[in-house]
């Protein structure tokens, strides 16, 4: 197995952003292993473990789920390519992340591995913290596959097909996909800080509006 590399968390938290530019390059199955392994070892509510890890790697079934996501791609984003390109919104989507996933999209079903982590029992629920039971976990999938350099994002434009995805996969009616999370070693790009508004902004001391000292 290939080893991890050797990094704090706190650099590991600071240097996972999403990574869309991914080479076809097979993971080895042993690596694989290790990162679903520190993915199943992240909170969930109540220890419950209501969860299933869907490992996606035929061809054919990546193409058509595929199709899907670039369907939700073009309604959320695709048909408003020039707004967004010419935008000077620095919060918004912006040029660089537009083009990155907008390649992640055209270029979906090359990753070698895909994850859809699964929440059982959940197709019915209307509870709006519903993930809290598995992204935590989803997190840890993700900077497990930056130890071993391998990247990851998270996403969910394939969720108009939900129905689809989940006979396509054989995944129990009454579950739910939480993600569809595409692994592969980077083909550009860096392990960098993602850009985020500062603390002072965003963190408020004790009520709303009392902003972290120095806003």
């Amino acid at each position: 197995m290939s080893e991890p590399e050797a990094i704090t968390v706190l650099e590991a938290l600071h240097s996972t952003p999403a990574r869309r530019y991914l080479k076809a390059d097979p993971i080895p199955d042993d690596v694989l292993r290790a990162i679903l392994d520190a993915a199943i070892r992240g909170p969930s509510g109540g220890n419950s473990q209501a969860w299933a890890w869907v490992v996606v790697t035929d061809p054919e079934v990546k193409l058509a789920i595929a199709e899907w996501y670039r369907e939700g791609w073009e309604r959320a984003y695709g048909s408003r390519r020039e707004t967004i390109l010419s935008s000077e919104d620095g919060q918004g989507l912006g040029k660089r992340n537009f083009l990155s996933a907008e390649h992640l999209a055209n270029h979906l079903e090359e990753a070698p591995v895909w994850v859809f982590p699964v929440l059982l029992g959940a197709a019915k629920s209307q509870s709006p913290r519903l993930g809290s039971s598995i992204y935590g976990a989803v997190q840890q999938l993700m900077l497990a596959a930056r130890a071993y350099g391998i990247g990851a994002t998270l996403t969910s434009l394939y969720a108009g097909h939900e129905d689809d995805v989940k006979q396509l996969l054989g995944i129990p009616e009454d579950a739910l996909t939480m993600a569809l999370i595409p692994l592969g070693y980077p083909a550009q790009g860096r392990w960098a800080e993602p850009k985020r508004r500062p603390v002072e902004e965003v963190v408020h001391v004790g009520r709303w509006g009392n902003l972290w000292p120095g806003a």
